[in-house]
C-alpha cells in the first residue's frame, strides 16, 4: 500500500471551505455568504450563528441590501448540511470547524 501525504494552505476561512466543498455541494456565492457568517460569528461571539446582528453584518459585507434575504442562504445550507438548527439556534456542522488544526482523510483502495 503506498501512503502519501498532502498538505494543503489554507489561510482563510473562504479557501477552507472551496476545500471541502465537493462534499456539501455549495456554489461561489453560498461558500462567500457561509464564510462570513463563520468570520463574523467568530467575532460576535454569537451563540447563534444566523442571529439577526450576524445577519445584518453578513448582509453589510457580502453586498446584500436586506439581511432577511439571507434567511434563503441559511435554508440551503441546513439542507445541505452545512448549518445545523437545534431549537431556535444555528450551529456550524462541526465538519467544517475551521479552527481544526489536522484534517487527515484516508482513502483506502
Amino acid at each position: 500500500m503506498i501512503k502519501r501525504k498532502i498538505t494543503v494552505k489554507i489561510d482563510s476561512t473562504l479557501k477552507y471551505l472551496q476545500l471541502w466543498n465537493g462534499i456539501f455541494n455549495l456554489t461561489d456565492k453560498e461558500i462567500q455568504i457561509l464564510a462570513a457568517f463563520i468570520d463574523i460569528q467568530g467575532i460576535t461571539n454569537e451563540d447563534n450563528l444566523c442571529s439577526v446582528r450576524n445577519k445584518k453584518e453578513v448582509s453589510r459585507i457580502v453586498g446584500i441590501k436586506d439581511y432577511n434575504t439571507l434567511n434563503n442562504y441559511i435554508k440551503k445550507f441546513k439542507d445541505k448540511g452545512t448549518i445545523l438548527k437545534k431549537d431556535s439556534n444555528y450551529k456550524l456542522n462541526p465538519f467544517l470547524n475551521p479552527e481544526t488544526n489536522v484534517v487527515e482523510i484516508n482513502i483506502k483502495q
